[in-house]
């Protein structure tokens, strides 16, 4: 039976959290907002799932949502500067553990939809396939850690129209680098797929492991498969050699692993169903190491919707401003991560057993949130102009 003798409270996460975000972000005192309040109200919109503006209406205590927009936008450097201040935070309180040994690194791509009429006209906004009704989106890379469960934000950018993925791949391995990360090998997503990005990582001897996008024609089409299509229509796991090539006459050869797996009747198919990854610069021996080793790479999707969860939300057209509410939500997550490492985790037999249960990113939110309201007071009522019945009528 454990027997627990040191508790952790909210003000101590709110210590932390000012810890984590306010020597690197460097928010400044503003006339009638001072940076603590500033960082305070973050956290707390952040903890809402709300906007800034809605979250000074619920604070009794703090100016008004004009008078604490002007003091961010004050404070709020230029793009380029506020990317290196967030990076550092980022990779302020990692683990040391982290930077002992080589590590798999997951490079990966989150877009948020933008509905603006000037979508096709502004270079901030990136284009992309049709999703949530839209193919303009405001678009962020990040690289990832997957140590022992736990995953670590390591380096953050936004990605715009006029940047290529390969663009993204040397910006955030420049970071990973910078924050003292040594790379074992990448796990990146379909979309860094291209002969760009593969003949920059070949030839900055970088392995890589990534999924195989299928070009050519499909295995149902008279005259059969070709290019890459070719290995959906095989039945039998396998390892093989292919050379893509782009527009521009390049070429760029890879080696494959065809995963085959049955069915089973999964989402209502039957028969087999192929695997298909892209890999170089690493020798897999079995093909479960392979679908295992990229599946690990899911765990990404799981911090983006944590990291939504404490997503300040805007319609404001700043850049930097819709950069940093991104920021703010996985710096949130990190240190919800360095919690259950540094102060929630078990000793168990020279490791750590991680609990969980103890608690959630929600709960975190929330003690930030039960703060921001201790020191500024919640607003209780709602201002109406009817008169309030005393009872409920029809």
């Amino acid at each position: 039976m454990h027997k627990f003798t040191n508790t952790l409270t909210p003000a101590q996460v709110y210590r932390y959290a000012v810890e984590c975000c306010q020597p690197h972000l460097k928010l400044r005192d503003a006339k009638r907002v001072t940076a603590r309040m500033l960082l305070t109200i973050l956290f707390a919109a952040a903890a809402r799932i709300s906007s800034l503006s809605d979250t000074c209406k619920r604070l009794r205590g703090v100016p008004d949502e004009e008078v604490v927009a002007a003091a961010l936008y004050e404070t709020l450097p230029d793009y380029n500067l506020l990317k290196r201040r967030v990076n550092a935070a980022l990779a302020g309180h990692l683990p040391k553990p982290l930077r002992k040994q080589a590590q798999i690194v997951a490079l990966d791509l989150t877009l948020l939809p933008f509905y603006g009429a000037d979508a096709k006209e502004n270079d901030q906004i990136y284009r992309s396939q049709a999703k949530r009704g839209t193919c303009s989106f405001y678009a962020y890379a990040s690289a990832y850690i997957v140590h022992k469960g736990q995953r670590y934000t390591v380096a953050l950018m936004a990605v715009t129209r006029k940047q290529t993925m390969e663009d993204v791949t040397k910006e955030l391995l420049r970071q990973v680098r910078k924050a003292g990360i040594h790379v074992r090998f990448l796990v990146l997503d379909r979309g860094f797929y291209s002969v760009a990005v593969i003949r920059y990582l070949q030839a900055a001897r970088m392995p890589f492991l990534m999924p195989v996008v299928g070009h050519g024609r499909k295995p149902d089409h008279p005259l059969g498969p070709s290019g890459s299509q070719v290995f959906k229509a095989m039945k039998r796991s396998g390892w093989f050699e292919y050379t893509l090539s782009d527009p521009r006459k390049r070429t760029a050869t890879v080696q494959i692993c065809v995963k085959c797996r049955n069915r089973r009747g999964a989402r209502g198919k039957k028969g087999r169903e192929p695997w298909i990854y892209a890999y170089w610069g690493i020798g897999p021996k079995r093909f479960d190491w392979v679908k295992d080793t990229y599946r690990s790479r899911f765990g990404v999707e799981t911090s983006y919707r944590q990291m939504n969860q404490c997503r300040i939300r805007t319609t404001t057209p700043r850049f930097a401003v819709r950069f940093l509410y991104v920021a703010i939500g996985f710096l949130m997550r990190n240190l919800w991560v360095w919690l259950h490492y540094a102060v929630l985790s078990s000793p168990h037999r020279g490791c750590r057993r991680y609990n969980l249960d103890r608690l959630t990113l929600r709960t975190m939110l929330l003690w930030l949130q039960e703060v921001a309201f201790s020191m500024y007071e919640l607003v209780k009522i709602a201002l109406c102009e009817r008169s309030v019945p005393e009872r409920l009528t029809c």
